[in-house]
């Protein structure tokens, strides 16, 4: 792999409960609604399970990703392709952290950051939404 190695660890706030936090991380049926215009492909059960691979593409990037690990508050794949590394996803109530590590050419920090914010705007909707149908 060509590229430079690269770290980066955010975390941030979000009105989210850590349920829903975890269901937008390991559901990949919501995971590809924030992703979007990521796309995505392979056999998806209805939760991440350790062993599962898939691979994900934004235009000529692409990454596989396989899913080494799945806690009630934590989740890590290994990632090959544009990203030789991992990363890990923590979270609570009202926080989500996100490491990332790895050999790449693209700038990480500048991905990890867009996708947390992402991630942020889809659980404020799905909150909002919630509250209407209340």
């Amino acid at each position: 792999m060509f590229g430079t190695y690269q770290q980066s660890n955010i975390r941030i706030e979000v009105d989210a409960a850590a349920e829903a936090i975890r269901d937008s991380l390991t559901l990949p049926a919501q995971l590809k609604q924030w992703l979007w215009p990521q796309q995505f492909s392979g056999q998806f059960a209805a939760r991440f399970s350790a062993g599962q691979t898939f691979e994900s593409t934004a235009g000529p990037i692409a990454l596989h990703h396989t899913v080494e690990a799945v806690t009630p508050n934590s989740v890590r794949l290994l990632l090959h392709g544009s990203i030789d590394g991992f990363h890990e996803w923590y979270w609570g109530d009202g926080w989500v952290q996100s490491r990332l590590e790895g050999i790449s050419m693209l700038p990480l920090n500048l991905a990890q950051t867009t996708s947390l914010l992402r991630l942020r705007l889809f659980l404020q909707r799905q909150r909002a939404e919630t509250q209407l149908t209340a």
